[in-house]
């Protein structure tokens, strides 16, 4: 790519520059690099997580209560909210700069034996930094979430221990089917022969699918319902009773895996006392000591679960909602979902070339609730200065802005100005 990164901002910058090969689907190119790479994959032992909504919440989850049981635990998620390290983490320690640097500066040289036209995507790059990097660390577990779909997901070169499917819902149609079937078949590309698999999907059709593929590949399924989250014994420290299932589908999978990983019952209950995940339903206090509830809340789903949350929880507050989405997502429907609960909503850009316009939000706000005062901000800074004497703040709509609002808030772990790492354009076709 023409330069050898020595420093961080420059591995950054290298990182960054491999947006330029966009996103694409198939393994081809992340079997290759890892070949090259030493196939650090093969040191590891994995549990895979794909599914539409709820997939780094049940990482979380996992991740917490294997770590209670002594294992050291590695953590790949995407997108990050503010720090790239974010994505990859060991016992929920944040990978180092040092070790970003060093990772890139060997990965580097690699990427040169791949054809200007087949050139690795930033995701198949930090897919196999991550195995390196958990393989370095000794890991005894990885919790392995896919980025995108499943079947065709750089993350789909490992063979986990489980593959766990949360649910399917409507997102990202535009590569992964216009049919929860179709999502449904690419979700499920992540079971293997003889695999042990878990779902919560709960849609008929999904499900059908789901159970078909494991059938034809024989791998063990459990399903957990809502009858399997009333029964749980401890609820997990996020806000959202819709965590409940999230849980539930965690303990399934402790419980599938028993023989190969033991978890007493005192680590489960530590696990789910102790677990933690940024900007999903996250209550933090803002600087003039107003409530704000942080959630990226980016598709139908999501947005009806914070709907959901805010209506169990808050309704007697008034509620002053900062919304910014992206033009690719179903912003009309979640604005339609969350209107009617608003006193008010500032509508602003988010950080990224796919922003819808803010004039377009507010008026589906408006079309959804003639009552609702929307307004249009310039940026997170003013509608946050415009809405300071407010009790209550929901900033939600997009990740990228509740990125930027942990990053403003001061609440970020690591790390500043890197959330463009998370732009992408439209992926390949598959090889």
């Amino acid at each position: 790519m023409g330069f050898d990164p020595v420093t961080y901002p420059e591995s950054i910058q290298f990182l960054y520059s491999l947006r330029l090969f966009g996103a694409k689907f198939g393994l081809e190119n992340t079997f290759k690099l890892a070949a090259l790479a030493g196939d650090p994959q093969a040191k590891l032992r994995f549990i895979h997580v794909a599914g539409t909504n709820g997939k780094g919440s049940t990482c979380a989850i996992l991740e917490r209560i294997y770590r209670a049981a002594g294992l050291r635990v590695g953590l790949f998620t995407s997108p990050h909210l503010v720090s790239f390290r974010e994505r990859i983490q060991v016992d929920r320690e944040l990978i180092s700069e040092v070790e970003v640097v060093r990772l890139t500066a060997e990965l580097q040289p690699l990427l040169q034996q791949f054809p200007a036209d087949h050139h690795p995507t930033f995701f198949e790059v930090v897919t196999v930094m991550a195995l390196r990097h958990f393989a370095d660390q000794r890991c005894d577990l990885v919790i392995w979430e896919t980025g995108l779909g499943g079947r065709l997901d750089a993350t789909n070169i490992v063979t986990p221990l489980a593959s766990v499917i949360t649910n399917i819902a409507y997102d990202h149609q535009q590569w992964l089917g216009d049919t929860l079937e179709k999502i449904a078949a690419e979700k499920a590309g992540i079971i293997k022969p003889g695999i042990p698999v878990v779902t919560a999907t709960d849609a008929p059709g999904a499900r059908r699918v789901i159970e078909q593929t494991a059938a034809d590949r024989q791998a063990p399924l459990t399903h957990v319902d809502a009858r399997d989250a009333a029964r749980l014994g401890c609820r997990p420290a996020l806000m959202g009773d819709h965590q409940k299932i999230n849980a539930a589908l965690a303990l399934a999978v402790v419980e599938v895996l028993q023989p190969m990983l033991p978890v007493g019952p005192e680590s489960i209950r530590d696990g789910l006392a102790l677990v933690s995940w940024a900007g999903r339903l996250q209550l933090v206090e803002g600087p003039g000591g107003q409530m704000l509830l942080l959630d990226g809340a980016h598709n139908i789903a999501g947005a009806t679960v914070l709907r959901a949350a805010l209506e169990k929880n808050f309704i007697a507050t008034p509620m002053v909602f900062i919304f910014g989405a992206l033009a690719d997502k179903k912003w009309s429907d979640i604005c339609m979902i969350l209107a009617p609960l608003a006193d008010e909503v500032f509508v602003v850009p988010v950080a990224s070339d796919r922003t819808a316009r803010p004039a377009d939000l507010a008026a589906a706000f408006r079309a959804a609730n003639p009552r609702l005062r929307a307004t249009v901000a310039a940026d997170l800074p003013a509608a946050l200065k415009a809405c300071k004497d407010r009790r209550f703040i929901v900033i939600t709509g997009s990740l990228y802005l509740v990125g930027e609002a942990l990053e403003r808030l001061g609440l970020s772990p690591a790390g500043a100005g890197e959330r463009g790492l998370n732009e992408w354009t439209t992926p390949r076709n598959p090889r």
